[in-house]
C-alpha cells in the first residue's frame, strides 16, 4: 500500500512543481532501497531456511519442487519491478532504476541441485554395473599352463566318451564299423603268426636247456669213464674209448648249443622288435578307426535332427572333427599297409637263414659229423661261448 500512495503522491506533486517532484522522487528512493533491503534480509533468512531444508529433500519429487521455485521465483521478480519502476509524470525524464541486491538460493535451485544429484548417482550406479555385463574374455597374460592344461583334460574326456559309447555300441551290435577286409586279414594273420613264432621260441628254448642238461651229464659221464679207465687196467681201453665218444659228444653238443641259441635270439629279436613295432602301428590305426567312426556317428545323428540355429554351429564343429579324424584314420591306414609289405620283406629274408642253420646243425650233430657242424657256424659267424668264458679272468679283475 505504501508504494502505490508513493506513486500516486509523486504523480500529483509532478504536475504543481518540478522541484518538488525531484525531492519526492528522492524520498521514493530511499523508501524503495529501505524497502528492498528489508526484503533482501528477509529472503537471506529465508535462504538459510531453504539451506537447512535442502539436505531433507526427497530425490523423487525433484521435479515438483522444481516447478514450485519457478513459480515463486517469478512472484519475487514481478515485486522487484513494480518496486523499481518510478517516472516523473511530465515525461522529460526518468529516474534510473535501482539495483537488485543478489537473492539468496531459491527452492528452484534447490530443485535443480537435487536434479544433478540424482543424475550424479545414476551414473555412478551405470558405472558399477557396466563391468558385470558383458562376457569376460581372458588377456593372453592370464592364458597360464593350467587353463591350457584344463581344456586339454577336457577335450580329452569329450574323445574318450565318445571312443566308449563307440566300442559298446559296436560289442551290443548296434554300432557300425568302419571295415577294410583286405587290410584286417592281413592284421589277423600277423597276429596269428606272431602267436606261433612265439610259441616256437618257447619250445627251441626248452630244448636248449635239455641240450644243456644233457651237455653236462655227458662230461660227467666221460670224467668217470676216464677215472675207471686209470683205476682198471684190464678194461683200459673199453673205457677210454666211451671217455672219449662222451666228451666228443659234449663238445659237439655245445656247437649245437650255441646254433640253437643263436637261432633263438634271431627269431626273438623279429617277434619282439620288428613286428611288435608294426603291432603297435596297429594299434594305433584301430584307436584312429574307432575315434574316426564315433564322430561318424555323432554327425549322422546331428544330421537326422533339427536345423536351428543351436544346432548348426555344432553341425559345422562336428563336421570339421569328422574330416580330421577321417585324414588320421586314412593316414594310419597307409602307414600300417606299408609296415606290413616292409615286415614280410624282412621276415622271409630272417627266417630263411634262420631254418637253414638250424637245420644243417641239427643234421650235423645227429651224424656225428663234427666238420660239417664246425662249418655251418662259420658260415652264419657264430662264436662259441667257452664254459667260464663270460667271468673275466684274474688278470683282468686286476
Amino acid at each position: 500500500m505504501s508504494e502505490v500512495s508513493l506513486e500516486a503522491e509523486s504523480g500529483r506533486t509532478s504536475a504543481e512543481d518540478p522541484q518538488v517532484n525531484c525531492e519526492e522522487a528522492d524520498e521514493t528512493e530511499e523508501s524503495l532501497s529501505e524497502d528492498v533491503k528489508q526484503q533482501s534480509v528477509d529472503n537471506s533468512r529465508g535462504s538459510d531456511g531453504t539451506d537447512e531444508v535442502l539436505y531433507e529433500i526427497d530425490i523423487d519429487s525433484a521435479e515438483e519442487n522444481a516447478e514450485n521455485g519457478d513459480k515463486a521465483g517469478q512472484n519475487e521478480d514481478e515485486g522487484v519491478q513494480r518496486k523499481s519502476a518510478v517516472t516523473c509524470r511530465d515525461g522529460s525524464a526518468s529516474l534510473p532504476t535501482s539495483p537488485v541486491a543478489p537473492v539468496a538460493p531459491s527452492s528452484a535451485v534447490a530443485s535443480r541441485l537435487a536434479r544433478s544429484a540424482s543424475d550424479s548417482q545414476a551414473e555412478k550406479g551405470a558405472m558399477k554395473a557396466q563391468p558385470k555385463s558383458g562376457a569376460v574374455v581372458l588377456s593372453d597374460d592370464l592364458k597360464n599352463p593350467a587353463m591350457e592344461k584344463l581344456d586339454l583334460v577336457r577335450k580329452w574326456s569329450i574323445n574318450t566318451y565318445k571312443c566308449t559309447r563307440q566300442i559298446l555300441s559296436e560289442k551290443l551290435g548296434r554300432g557300425s564299423r568302419t571295415v577294410d577286409l583286405e587290410l584286417e586279414a592281413q592284421i589277423e594273420v600277423l597276429r596269428d603268426n606272431k602267436r606261433k613264432y612265439q610259441n616256437v621260441i618257447k619250445l627251441a628254448q626248452t630244448l636248449a636247456s635239455q641240450l644243456s642238461q644233457m651237455m653236462q651229464t655227458q662230461r660227467q659221464l666221460g670224467d668217470a669213464f676216464a677215472d675207471l679207465s686209470l683205476k682198471s687196467p684190464e678194461l683200459h681201453e673199453e673205457f677210454g674209448y666211451n671217455a672219449d665218444t662222451q666228451k666228443l659228444l659234449s663238445k659237439n653238443g655245445e656247437t649245437l648249443l650255441g646254433a640253437i641259441n643263436f637261432f633263438i635270439s634271431s627269431v626273438n629279436t623279429l617277434v619282439d622288435k620288428t613286428i611288435e613295432d608294426t603291432m603297435i602301428n596297429i594299434k594305433q590305426y584301430e584307436v584312429a578307426r574307432v575315434e574316426y567312426d564315433a564322430y561318424r556317428t555323432d554327425l549322422e545323428e546331428l544330421n537326422l535332427g533339427p536345423r536351428d540355429a543351436t544346432t548348426v554351429p555344432k553341425i559345422e564343429q562336428s563336421q570339421q572333427q569328422f574330416q580330421i579324424h577321417r585324414e588320421k584314420y586314412e593316414r594310419m591306414r597307409n602307414d600300417v599297409s606299408v609296415k606290413l609289405k616292409f615286415l614280410e620283406e624282412n621276415k622271409v629274408k630272417v627266417l630263411h637263414n634262420q631254418l637253414i642253420l638250424f637245420h644243417n646243425a641239427i643234421a650235423a650233430y645227429y651224424a656225428g659229423n663234427q666238420q660239417q657242424l664246425e662249418q655251418t657256424l662259420k658260415e652264419f659267424h657264430i662264436k662259441l661261448k667257452m664254459p667260464g668264458g663270460d667271468s673275466p679272468s684274474w688278470l683282468e679283475e686286476h
